[in-house]
């Protein structure tokens, strides 16, 4: 755990103490298994833990005996809560203290271990506020969504997507006349606290204190986090609260999804796929995209079909990737049996996901040999996704992608032509056929754009270079000889002078130049400058202009994978754990209001443009 994490989980389980106004207990209670090379240290958090995890577990046993006496409104109206005792206290500052030296340790014996929080507070200027200070309330700031996709359920009732929803996150510095349409806030996406009955909830970076408070104490949640060294861990940080961690090879990669599954007591599942991390940064000075679906449960259980890849197969699988399934087994063996699913299949039988429409795209860490695995993760899955939704590039026309996003990746026109092959839904067989020479002369296609924002943007934004932190580039990735800076356009948001985390690629169905020959054709060179989208059929008589990934991948090979071996017997390697999904795109409305920026856009002038690199940054220099 890194010194940053240590201090919110600390402030975390002195907030549950204050909460229950119950002295820590004496005797801890071993919950779960710790690792086998655990210091000291760790298990005298673990004891301290406890105790806060038993002071929670009488509070939640007070809280059910008087809320059977009495109605929902009064049991709601809880007394201001004493102040936090002196031994919780002492725990804080000792556990600080005692994770510091650990940290200087494990520094001196592994350097190539960077403990330093994954985005500094004094950076970021990221801190505990609530949004109060954003603008208005999204019910309040337009029109509503229309009723397909969201339904209102009376005055006191939580709004619902039943067709599945996207918007942008509410910020603070936005042009409020350019800001007009509905936005996600991270406390109106949970609801009232106490109708959550169990969460799975998944990021990089955590303000575990700030997360913490938007759930009741007493709502048992799974935490999905990264660990630096890449190791599988099991662990419960905060009353009721279990933290896990899936395997990274060789520590390498990270575990980069976004995403929440919210069980709510009236049965719905709520699934939650964002760009946003756990920290009020994410939520509040950056702008970051969320795509939400409400799922109604089912009047009995169904057997679902076995071998058949769908939204809710696809979610079971994903949890299994990221070590879940262990943390589920816990919590039921110890404090919560009673949780709405017993095992993960539990959700693909339980909830009816008919209504889902898009496609869930996940990357998972590792090596995926043959083609049964290999279209399950990164962009191979993108191709099968697009193939299933009746997506594919038709004949007669062009694939023109805009890739936006907050980090660059180490670029050769080998990958972006993979990439450009599965983005067209077309099998990467005959790509891998290719001889491996042949394949690194292919040039660059010429119909991609990549969005990222200038230097001189991020300098003229509403935080200037101190908003830069979360936009990454080097130096010598921009300079490289084969880097494909011809395909660099600016990234402007639509809302304003905002810095946008958010990660998208829009896919278009243009008209093909007649210039073309038909080498370039079957190499996917072809160029496509005019941006006329002309919506085209797709397998089952529907127009469509083209297609949306919207999620946690970056435009990057590390997101997405890369792929190697043959036609026959192909291997994809993904470096990090990624999810998001793809919904397709009817009309040219449709795809310029989807996109969260300014279209077209601009292409970087030579000469002129640089992108914006983090590491040259006098605001950087003065506080690193």
């Amino acid at each position: 755990m890194s010194n940053s994490m240590d201090d919110d989980i600390a402030r975390a389980i002195a907030l549950s103490l204050q909460e229950s106004g119950l002295a820590p207990q004496s005797a801890p209670r071993e919950v779960i298994d710790v690792d086998a090379d655990e210091d000291d240290e760790d298990a005298r958090f673990q004891a301290e833990l406890q105790r806060a995890i038993e002071a929670s577990k009488q509070e939640t046993s007070k809280t059910s005996t008087v809320a059977s006496h009495q109605p929902p409104s009064t049991a709601a109206q809880a007394s201001n809560p004493p102040p936090t005792s002196s031994t919780a206290s002492s725990f804080l500052s000792e556990r600080a203290k005692l994770e510091r030296e650990r940290l200087a340790r494990q520094k001196r014996l592994r350097p190539d271990v960077d403990n330093a929080p994954k985005r500094p507070a004094e950076v970021l200027d990221v801190d505990e506020d609530d949004d109060d200070d954003l603008d208005q309330p999204s019910s309040a700031k337009s029109t509503p969504a229309s009723a397909s996709a969201s339904v209102g359920r009376g005055a006191n009732s939580p709004e619902l997507f039943l067709d599945g929803e996207l918007r942008q996150t509410a910020n603070k510095y936005v042009n409020p006349q350019k800001d007009k349409r509905p936005v996600f806030r991270l406390s109106e996406i949970i609801g009232p606290k106490d109708d959550v009955e169990f969460a799975i909830v998944s990021a990089f970076c955590w303000s575990w204190m700030w997360v913490y408070a938007m759930f009741s104490p007493n709502t048992p949640v799974i935490a999905v986090d990264h660990d630096p060294r890449g190791n599988t861990t099991l662990k419960q940080v905060l009353p009721n609260w279990i933290r896990t961690t899936p395997f990274l090879r060789n520590g390498f990669g990270c575990m980069h999804m976004k995403f929440l599954l919210l069980f709510y007591k009236d049965g719905r599942l709520r699934v939650v796929i964002s760009t946003a991390n756990l920290i009020g940064y994410d939520w509040r000075d950056i702008e970051n995209s969320v795509w939400v679906q409400d799922i109604p449960k089912r009047p009995a259980p169904v057997k679902p079909p076995a071998n058949t890849e769908d939204f809710a197969s696809a979610i079971v699988r994903v949890l299994h990737s990221l070590n879940v399934a262990p943390a589920l087994a816990n919590m039921l063996r110890t404090d919560h049996p009673n949780l709405p699913i017993q095992r993960l299949e539990d959700i693909r039988a339980h909830w009816d996901f008919s209504r889902v429409k898009a496609a869930l795209v996940p990357s998972i860490s590792g090596k995926h040999e043959g083609w049964p695995k290999v279209i399950l993760s990164g962009h191979t899955r993108l191709m099968k996704a697009l193939i299933d939704l009746g997506a594919t590039t038709p004949k007669g026309k062009e694939l023109a992608l805009e890739c936006q996003g907050s980090s660059i990746g180490n670029y050769s026109s080998t990958w972006i032509n993979e990439f450009y092959h599965s983005a067209r839904g077309e099998s990467t067989q005959n790509w891998l056929d290719m001889p491996k020479t042949r394949r690194t002369k292919v040039p660059y296609p010429t119909s991609i754009k990549i969005l990222f924002p200038t230097g001189q943007y991020v300098r003229e934004s509403a935080l200037g270079e101190r908003g830069g932190g979360t936009m990454f580039c080097r130096r010598n990735q921009w300079e490289g000889t084969n880097f494909p800076r011809q395909l660099f356009h600016q990234s402007k948001s639509k809302r304003g002078p905002v810095l946008m985390h958010s990660k998208m690629i829009l896919g278009t169905f243009v008209d093909k130049p007649n210039t073309l020959n038909n080498a370039q054709r079957a190499t996917s060179t072809s160029s496509s400058e005019a941006e006329r989208d002309t919506p085209v059929d797709d397998d089952n008589g529907e127009t469509l202009a083209g297609w949306l990934y919207v999620g946690s991948h970056n435009f990057t090979p590390s997101a997405w994978g890369t792929l190697s071996g043959s036609g026959f017997n192909p291997i994809l390697n993904v470096t990090n754990y990624e999810l998001g999904i793809v919904i397709p795109l009817r009309t040219q409305e449709e795809v310029d209001r989807v996109a969260c920026w300014e279209r077209p856009p601009p292409k970087y002038i030579q000469g002129r443009d640089e992108p914006w690199i983090q590491s040259e940054s006098p605001y950087f220099a003065t506080v690193s």
